[in-house]
């Protein structure tokens, strides 16, 4: 058996007689638990923070990718006569799979957030929108731009370049940010469960002293405050990711008008995420309680 499968094991099964060692009450006890609750807390809304911003980038790039604006701006008597020669090239472009003009009432819909509902589009020297949604191969933006400009020569294309990468970057940052929320998390546990063992190795110092007088080995001595603050942390972190869970389920559902924010929650397999925290932290305060207290007992007369 390997020395990480026996610690393992150690941590699992106890030792009685090696658990008297660490206080099982004291405000190390409730510092590790508070700690790794509130980190865990948090942990479970930067993994949702994450997650929502790459379903959010997903989504806009998809639907900005899918659909294009033709604008035809042309003296009043042009208008029909460019609008229909426009939609003629659009039917023949390869890569377009439908082109249709919208109409008035199309048009005044847009226009009512900024202009109130009674904008009278019909005397307004308002542009003519066609709307192209394309085929999964898309098409070639600069040849359309290129036939549009022969045969309609007031037709503007926008494929929404301008502005899906600024949307789809900013929310890449968003993601990139919560998983840096998530690495300062854990840092930040291990520090303090750090803090709170190397407080309880001092605070036990003539425990220590006397067993090592009788013989017990540092290693058996740190394994004790190993598992029994892996032990809290995992303790405190499963509350914490429950509490983080339900304050996610409380959270508005996802609607188009909402936006990202009604959308910061979990999906499908993505439910597992939280399942995960509770283990990652006591791997965490494994980790840094062991550092912990093998550096302290070196370092104990």
């Amino acid at each position: 058996m390997s020395r990480e499968t026996r610690g393992a094991f150690a941590i699992v099964a106890g030792d009685a007689q090696a658990d008297r060692v660490v206080p099982p009450t004291g405000f190390t006890a409730w510092l590790t638990l508070f700690s790794a609750a509130a980190m865990a807390f948090l942990a479970v809304f930067a993994v949702a923070l994450a997650l929502a911003t790459g379903r959010l980038a997903d989504r806009w790039s998809e639907e900005l990718a899918r659909t294009s604006t033709v604008r035809i701006s042309a003296p009043e008597g042009q208008m029909a006569a460019q609008t229909e020669a426009a939609l003629k090239v659009l039917r023949t472009t390869e890569g377009v799979k439908s082109a249709r003009a919208l109409s008035d009432t199309e048009q005044r819909e847009l226009l009512e957030p900024w202009f109130g509902p009674d904008v009278p589009v019909e005397a307004l020297p308002i542009p003519r929108l066609i709307e192209i949604v394309e085929t999964g191969e898309g098409y070639d933006p600069q040849g359309l731009r290129l036939r549009l400009s022969a045969e309609v020569p007031g037709a503007v294309l926008d494929d929404h370049t301008r502005w899906r990468r600024p949307l789809v970057r900013a929310a890449g940052r968003l993601r990139f940010l919560g998983w840096v929320s998530l690495a300062l998390i854990g840092g930040a546990t291990a520090a303090m469960i750090t803090l709170a063992a190397r407080a309880a190795l001092a605070a036990n110092s003539q425990v220590i002293s006397v067993l090592r007088l009788v013989g017990a080995r540092d290693s058996y001595i740190a394994q004790a405050f190993v598992r029994r603050f892996t032990l809290r942390a995992l303790t405190g972190a499963a509350v914490g990711a429950a509490l983080g869970v339900v304050a996610i389920l409380l959270l508005p559902r996802a609607q188009a008008e909402g936006g990202f924010l009604t959308g910061l929650g979990f999906q499908g397999v993505h439910w597992l995420w939280p399942l995960a925290v509770p283990p990652l932290a006591a791997l965490v305060g494994y980790v840094a309680t062991r550092a912990a207290a093998l550096g302290t007992l070196r370092d104990l007369p």
